[in-house]
């Protein structure tokens, strides 16, 4: 098989896929980068709305070999393939050692309502997350916890930042997302679907050990999750059915945001998943 001819550099197709690096061109496009081959096996297999969420791929030659399961996947689609030289695909890829794949997709933020709807009985609310690794961090946790759903506040970052969706490892395409609900739209519309609106926060007063213990966590929760740097303004805390901090046993200061999401999302799925819990019939 003889080298396949590669995209120019300089081709509409790469100026449009590059200019997704920047936040107010993937908003008008509705389009995004996911990068790997992880990000990459998820979106093929994606679909919302009734259409494939993968719109083209990048590959250099080399990695289109090493992942030819992965590009057959995308040619079966019927979604086109690009190969690309390793100098495109790093322009795209934005990291400092790209894999060499690198998708264009369409968004997937479903409507709040949509969620509501649902009757979600586990979800992670992100107020006022700025860093992207840590949101796409903790939708990673979310997924795994087996949440219903995850929602980014209109302060929060955006959802399709590059680094939130690498650090989402693939959760993006697993449940869905709503982004940009005002906080008090997100708490109001929770609590009357008959979710306990729970904030997570290092002073606050209840502590999650003993609320476990009592059997409070059992039921249809929503985590409220901080800004890294100073967490919940009271405003937010104040919306909360209650306020509660991860015990710290040793010495630790405190945990970082993703971590503190992990050990919050993960009491509260086991604690209904428990007998008598509410999650039997529900994903997991």
């Amino acid at each position: 098989m003889g080298t396949p001819e590669l995209i120019s550099p300089r081709s509409a197709r790469v100026a449009a896929a590059r200019r997704l690096a920047r936040r107010n061109f993937r908003g008008k496009e509705r389009r995004f980068i996911a990068e790997g081959p992880q990000a990459v096996r998820e979106a093929v297999a994606h679909r919302f709305a009734g259409e494939r969420t993968l719109v083209e791929l990048f590959a250099t030659p080399e990695a289109a070999e090493r992942h030819a399961d992965i590009v057959g996947a995308v040619r079966a689609a019927g979604v086109p393939v690009h190969y690309a030289a390793d100098a495109t695909i790093a322009e795209l890829s934005q990291t400092v050692t790209p894999q060499g794949l690198v998708g264009v997709c369409r968004f997937l933020d479903s409507p709040f309502e949509e969620i509501l709807a649902a009757r979600p009985k586990l979800v992670a609310v992100l107020a006022n997350v700025r860093d992207p690794g840590n949101a796409g961090t903790v939708l990673r946790c979310a997924d795994a916890a087996g949440a219903d759903a995850v929602v980014l506040t209109d302060a929060s970052v955006d959802l399709y930042n590059p680094k939130s969706v690498r650090a989402s490892v693939g959760s993006l395409f697993h449940l869905p997302v709503a982004v940009g609900v005002p906080v008090e739209q997100v708490v109001a519309g929770l609590r009357g679907a008959g979710v306990r609106i729970v904030a997570a926060d290092g002073a606050g007063a209840a502590d999650l050990d003993a609320d476990l213990d009592a059997g409070t966590m059992s039921g249809p929760t929503a985590w409220v999750f901080g800004n890294e740097a100073w967490g919940l303004p009271e405003e937010t805390r104040a919306l909360a059915d209650a306020v509660v901090r991860v015990p710290i046993h040793g010495k630790a200061e405190s945990l970082n945001l993703a971590t503190a999401a992990a050990v919050c999302l993960y009491a509260s799925a086991r604690a209904q998943r428990t007998d008598g819990g509410c999650r039997s019939g529900s994903r997991g």
